[in-house]
């Protein structure tokens, strides 16, 4: 049996390699952002509100700010050739950008049902896309984590987020998908289910008490999720503790999807 490497946390490390996050202004994408650089990444961030990420950058020890609009043809390419020609490679990406609407199916007209397929499943693809491109033609190992969501496994019920739950559950397998195809290329690619945390996007819901009651009464462990709760699983699926999986979805949600 081999022995034990002296300090086991060293390996959750993740010093010199490059991180790209897109959905990085705010919220789950900011944190994940900080805490990838606290590990000793560097990090590009991207979104497309510029003067959030450029306040963000000011922060971090080695970061570089891609402000891009990801529903476009071309952002996957755009944002992978700007992490490698600054940095000169690219190890991971931490593909988080998305948006919600709540609104019964009857009510969500199919243009906008499309809209938000772009942005949460469509837009991930193409970034997931373009950095295997790059890692392949490099012979380089990269890992890709994909932010999918309770509502990747189970329906919204009462919230009302066909869309959203539609693209979720889209990100899902098509990261177990990427994974099976680019497994024997050294490209790693997993999934975070993260359950209720609180962001900008959901503020609202929060602010809600019955929406509150909601979500704390449906997790077994009775409320929702804090700041930091996401950070092992991130720092677990970017580095070298998890260089035996993929096309893991790792739920992250007080039990929401156990019962």
């Amino acid at each position: 049996m081999t022995s034990v490497p002296a300090d086991p946390t060293t390996q959750f490390r993740l010093d010199d390699r490059v991180a790209i996050v897109t959905g990085a202004s705010s919220g789950l994408g900011e944190r994940f952002a900080r805490v990838l650089a606290a590990a000793g990444a560097k990090v590009v961030v991207t979104a497309r509100r510029a003067d959030r990420l450029a306040a963000l950058v000011e922060e971090l020890p080695d970061a570089l700010a891609v402000p891009v609009d990801l529903t476009a043809a071309d952002a996957g390419e755009t944002l992978v050739d700007a992490a490698v020609s600054h940095y000169g490679r690219l190890d991971i990406v931490v593909n988080n950008a998305g948006a919600s609407t709540a609104i019964a199916a009857l009510d969500f007209d199919v243009d906008a049902f499309r809209r938000e397929i772009e942005i949460d499943l469509v837009a991930p693809y193409g970034v997931a896309r373009a950095s295997a491109a790059w890692a392949i033609s490099a012979d380089h190992p990269l890992s890709i984590i994909n932010i999918g969501s309770v509502l990747g496994t189970v329906g919204g019920g009462k919230l009302r987020v066909p869309g959203y739950s539609a693209a979720k559950g889209g990100i899902h397998n098509l990261t177990r998908e990427l994974a099976s195809e680019w497994a024997r290329k050294r490209i790693r690619v997993n999934a975070i289910a993260p359950g209720w945390f609180e962001t900008e996007m959901n503020g609202e819901m929060f602010a809600n008490d019955r929406s509150s009651a909601y979500m704390a009464d449906g997790a077994p462990m009775g409320r929702p999720g804090v700041e930091g709760e996401l950070d092992g699983a991130l720092l677990l699926l970017a580095s070298d503790s998890s260089s035996f999986m993929t096309g893991a979805i790792v739920a992250v949600d007080g039990g929401w999807t156990a019962v």
